[in-house]
């Protein structure tokens, strides 16, 4: 009896070590209490991007006679939307190791640590400083060649994702990077974000509704994501457990049949 027991106890401390619940594997959850449908407020608590060191800047620069400003656009009419990673790698302005760009007419422009607002304002007002007078009607934007972020670990994807779009939330990032595995921890997803004093780590929970209002729900551009393993995974089960279990189910009954037979 007491061999059956000890047995029995074994299975069973298997089959709990490898069973990965619900609410590991489920976004966004609310809670059990609360299961009708309901108003989420949205805390936009999203600070504006402040450009750091080797970002690059894709800067356009609209008037009334468009020649007059065609130096300072680098892209050609036959392409003069084009704002992607690849134009902007020859065509845009990247940020020295001392926080400047260069413009032509212009010379160096300091910028680190300015949002893209900011340096819209700044390159506008020297260029009627120093080139052009207000009838010009000077029009100037300023944007990122997209956000590119890397996923890491037990993502459907790993490597480096862009998203061409100026904002972009923790949810659109994973789900573009082919979601979370079933082995992956959902519930400490780490971000390694970029600061001008060093990087940072931060944690969001994304099997709660708390995570829409982190302050780190949107990502930034040269953000890491990773998503560490279950301890499932650790063990040898997980995504696969079924049939680890089925096979150590096999193996504890025959090692039992044995060890009852022979004692």
């Amino acid at each position: 009896m007491s061999r059956n027991f000890l047995v029995l106890s074994l299975l069973c401390l298997v089959l709990a070590s490898s069973c990965i619940s619900r609410k590991q594997i489920t976004y966004l959850q609310q809670g059990d209490e609360d299961l009708t449908d309901s108003l989420i407020s949205l805390q936009k608590l999203q600070e504006p991007y402040r450009v750091q060191i080797n970002d690059l800047l894709s800067i356009r620069v609209k008037a009334l006679d468009q020649e007059l400003v065609s130096i300072f656009n680098p892209v050609t009419d036959a392409n003069a939307t084009a704002t992607t990673e690849e134009s902007a790698y020859f065509d845009g302005y990247k940020v020295d190791r001392q926080g400047e760009i260069r413009i032509p007419n212009l010379g160096k422009i300091k910028v680190i640590g300015l949002t893209l607002e900011e340096i819209e304002q700044l390159v506008e007002k020297e260029l009627l400083d120093k080139s052009f007078k207000e009838e010009a009607n000077l029009y100037v934007t300023v944007r990122l060649p997209g956000i590119r972020y890397t996923t890491l670990g037990e993502f459907g994807s790993q490597g480096g994702q862009v998203f061409y779009r100026p904002e972009v939330t923790l949810t659109e990032a994973v789900a573009n990077a082919g979601g979370f595995n079933l082995t992956g921890d959902m519930r400490n997803l780490v971000i390694l974000r970029q600061y001008p004093d060093g990087k940072r780590i931060h944690h969001v929970d994304m099997t709660s509704i708390d995570a829409i209002n982190s302050p780190y729900y949107y990502i930034q551009p040269n953000d890491v994501l990773i998503a560490n393993p279950l301890p499932q995974k650790t063990l040898g089960l997980g995504e696969n457990a079924f049939s680890t279990i089925t096979s150590l189910i096999g193996i504890i009954t025959t090692f039992s049949i044995l060890f009852i037979r022979f004692n």
